[in-house]
């Protein structure tokens, strides 16, 4: 007999926060969970760092990359494994989610260019503005044209993918959303975070950006909340959910 249980969504965790932020809030992986909401889908966790095996695309409805403090330049044995199975879930058309690092890494694994930004970091709330091809995508048409998000990042995605369709962007970083085919997007924000996880990155990486040359202060009381951007998470799930009801046998 023919399973009929849902396909589960997998969130592969790329990467852990600083502790005393762990300690208080969890880590990616639950925050990534919290946004989702509601889902009507077993969720499972893998680890590919510890080496955990990731399915073949056709057992699960879809995946989600949490950020990292790795860099996809440094290449590690699993982070390039990982690529490499990112680009399987692409062709398969089965959903995928990249924050931040799972960004970077979707489009260097599809023959992007991940790597240093050439303006130094972006962190704190930022403006996001989308490009007119966000009104037909999936994941992002009917947001605000302009809204607000979370960023914590050293690393760009320096080069698009050929055939890459490029949704958001802003004044600093250019790439801040694109999508590959029809179910595949990265994002360089963070959804996943709320104010109070962006101020703690903030405050302990203060000292860094004041070597920078960036005043912390300024950058926490410009952390606001960012409700438009969270909300991806949910209708990411939603199109999680939709293809795996479309898969489901009648």
């Amino acid at each position: 007999m023919e399973d009929s249980s849902p396909r589960p969504l997998a969130i592969i965790k790329a990467g852990d926060t600083f502790g005393p932020l762990r300690e208080q809030r969890g880590d990616f992986e639950h925050w990534v969970l919290a946004g989702l909401g509601p889902i009507g889908l077993p969720v499972v966790v893998l680890d590919p760092r510890r080496g955990d095996t990731l399915p073949p695309p056709a057992q699960i409805s879809g995946a989600v990359v949490t950020g990292s403090h790795e860099m996809v330049s440094h290449r590690e044995p699993w982070s390039e494994a990982t690529g490499a199975w990112l680009a399987q879930l692409v062709a398969h058309r089965t959903p995928f989610l990249g924050i931040c690092f799972g960004h970077q890494l979707l489009a260097h694994a599809l023959g992007g260019e991940a790597g240093n930004h050439p303006g130094g970091p972006e962190i704190g709330t930022v403006p996001i503005e989308l490009t007119p091809e966000a009104a037909d995508d999936a994941l992002l048409r009917g947001m605000p044209a302009r809204f607000d998000a979370q960023v914590v990042h050293w690393q760009s995605a320096l080069r698009l993918p050929a055939g890459a369709v490029r949704l958001a962007g802003n004044a600093f970083e250019p790439h801040q959303a694109f999508r590959v085919g029809p179910r595949a997007w990265g994002l360089q924000f963070h959804p996943e975070f709320d104010a109070e996880v962006m101020r703690g990155y903030v405050d302990h990486l203060a000292a860094e950006l004041r070597a920078l040359g960036t005043d912390p202060d300024v950058l926490r009381t410009r952390v606001a909340g960012t409700e438009a951007a969270t909300g991806l998470l949910r209708r990411f799930a939603c199109i999680a959910e939709a293809h795996e009801t479309a898969a489901a046998p009648a």
